[in-house]
């Protein structure tokens, strides 16, 4: 809380400013004629001997010797402009999208360096650590970042997914950029050759899966996360971006998938193939980790997914395709081992597709739709029996009559005879 005082005349705006004639204008000149605001004084950036979450990460341009930051756009403001300034933070793994406007499409896709994918990795190398005295100038470069929590950066690569479209006058494009970070093993490098990237993606429990953490697949060894279509602003299924599949938590998206390009060829097995694919990914899904720790070496750790394909002899139509609209993932899970910390594995999965006949060149937009189900399939033991319990022949409050007879007052000494007489009869009853 605070208040406004009124009429104050110590307040610097109710003085009256002091007058001079331009004779003394030299001197005040020389008195505060100097700038407001002194700028800071150039000092160079020390750096630590190695990098710390949220630093931003180094890199090097060997042509002109130029030590500058790894960056990641970002779109600013209401209508998402890309801006290109913002540094990638070290282990902080994100995706962004962003929109770029160009005035001639054709010309700009030659010129503009945000469209060519050599900008984002050619002529600089990223720094291990950030010290600035000494420059490798044979490392990888990479928006994949494997790192060590001793040596630093181990190595960097860059994928690019690129599109062609339409050169008009004037086009607004979206972008997406990524940024993930993967912790290397040098032990298990060392002993295992084979194993890349892919192999060290960090767990999903130990052993047993955690809700919400990435459900564990593998496509040809490669160990990934499950993912499904998302849809962008339009509405239409996104290229680039994916839902992450999280145990035990039921999804359901919808998107549309654009046949304008699939229409062309008017084959029908052909259109089905590129709807699978669509549904599946880049990479198709072979494999399921039963356990959220489970290594690719280990095969006994991993189960084949359950694929199910529409039926198309059971449609008779001489004019339309049947095609995949509905991808429905069933995941049967289950808790094992002890009862005071039982370890959540999953037992079986399927993926489960349903068709629909699609007209030729009657249909540009397809809406699709994708269902996650986790089903508890624990099979919990008998509860413990309680202790027996024993069975009274006599009644329970048998021995009321020597409580009354004990709690009475001394001074009732006839009531107290009567009470010992009656003592005595139920005596001689229980002898007899």
């Amino acid at each position: 809380l605070f208040c406004v005082q009124l009429d104050d005349s110590k307040l610097n705006y109710f003085q009256q400013p002091q007058d001079f004639k331009e004779s003394d204008f030299a001197e005040f000149l020389e008195k505060y004629g100097s700038h407001s605001f002194l700028a800071p004084s150039q000092v160079q950036p020390s750096f630590s001997a190695f990098y710390r979450a949220g630093d931003p990460i180094l890199i090097y341009f060997d042509s002109s010797s130029v030590l500058s930051m790894l960056r990641q756009p970002i779109k600013m403001g209401a209508s998402g402009l890309c801006v290109d300034g913002n540094p990638a933070g070290f282990l902080d793994s994100k995706s962004t999208s962003c929109t770029r406007i160009f005035a001639n499409l054709s010309k700009s896709c030659m010129t503009d360096p945000a469209l060519d994918a050599a900008s984002y990795y050619h002529d600089f190398t990223v720094l291990k650590v950030p010290v600035n005295d000494t420059i490798m100038p044979s490392m990888k470069v990479i928006y994949e970042i494997e790192y060590s929590g001793t040596s630093g950066i181990q190595s960097v690569s860059v994928q690019f997914k690129v599109s062609n479209i339409s050169a008009n006058s004037r086009s607004s494009l979206q972008q997406h950029f990524t940024m993930h970070f993967w912790v290397s093993i040098p032990i298990l490098l060392g002993i295992l050759p084979s194993l890349t990237l892919s192999h060290i993606l960090p767990r999903s429990g130990n052993p047993g899966y955690i809700t919400g953490a990435p459900l564990l697949i593998a496509n040809n060894g490669a160990k990934q996360h499950m993912s499904i279509l998302r849809s962008e602003s339009d509405g239409s299924c996104s290229q680039f971006l994916r839902h992450t599949v999280q145990f035990g938590r039921n999804m359901r998206t919808g998107c549309k998938i654009s046949l304008s390009p699939i229409l062309e060829d008017s084959n029908c097995s052909y259109m089905q193939q590129k709807l699978y694919e669509t549904f599946q990914g880049m990479n198709r899904t072979e494999d399921f980790a039963v356990t959220g720790s489970a290594h690719s070496t280990q095969a006994e750790e991993w189960m084949t997914i359950l694929i199910e394909n529409c039926s198309v002899e059971a449609v008779s139509c001489t004019s339309c395709c049947m095609v995949p609209v509905t991808l429905e993932i069933q995941i049967l899970w289950t808790k094992v081992g002890l009862l005071s910390n039982p370890q959540a594995q999953v037992v079986g999965t399927r993926h489960f597709y349903q068709c629909q006949p699609l007209k030729f060149l009657n249909t540009s937009m397809v809406p699709v739709t994708t269902i996650v189900t986790f089903t508890d399939m624990t099979d919990w033991p008998e509860p413990p029996r309680g202790q027996p319990q024993r069975h009274w022949k006599l009644p329970f409050d048998i021995f009321f009559p020597f409580k009354v007879a004990l709690n009475v007052e001394r001074t009732y000494r006839g009531d107290l005879a009567g009470y010992l007489l009656l003592i005595l009869v139920m005596s001689s009853i229980f002898c007899f």
